[in-house]
């Protein structure tokens, strides 16, 4: 833990950590040749995916984009009825306001997981997903 600490991103201080400890069980003789293979290039994928993920959770929608789609929603809620009046008559009032409880609940959907990372209640369970990778590895490594 001691070596992930002075890493500026942990995930890749945790990769590190794992590759180091990979190359120390090959020196010693606990892995071969084709299993050092083997997971360093599981390791390079991991080190690929965190990539992914932190690109995810650094791009956020641009701000011109989520005003625009707010904007349009509001355009389009309020000539609704208008197009609808003549179909609808007094039932285009109700249709409307179902219609705008939709789009804007999708729009708010939207903005809750424009970012999946986090403490939020909508949130990935990263934490829960490393606690049982962990508790995996640990039964795994009583059952050796």
């Amino acid at each position: 833990m001691a070596e992930i600490q002075h890493w500026d991103h942990a995930p890749s201080g945790v990769v590190y950590a794992i590759t180091k400890r990979i190359h120390q069980l090959h020196s010693n003789g606990k892995l071969s040749g084709e299993q050092l293979i083997i997971l360093d290039k599981e390791c390079t994928q991991l080190l690929d995916m965190l990539g992914a993920c932190e690109r995810i959770r650094s791009t956020p929608i641009p701000y011109s984009y989520s005003m625009f789609i707010k904007k349009f929603i509001f355009i389009y809620c309020i000539t609704l009825p208008i197009g609808l009046v003549l179909d609808f008559y007094y039932w285009s009032i109700p249709a409307t306001m179902f219609i705008f409880y939709i789009i804007v609940s999708l729009e708010i959907l939207a903005e809750e997981i424009e970012d999946p990372f986090g403490s939020d209640d909508n949130d990935l369970p990263t934490d829960e997903i490393a606690d049982k990778i962990n508790a995996n590895i640990g039964e795994i490594k009583i059952k050796q």
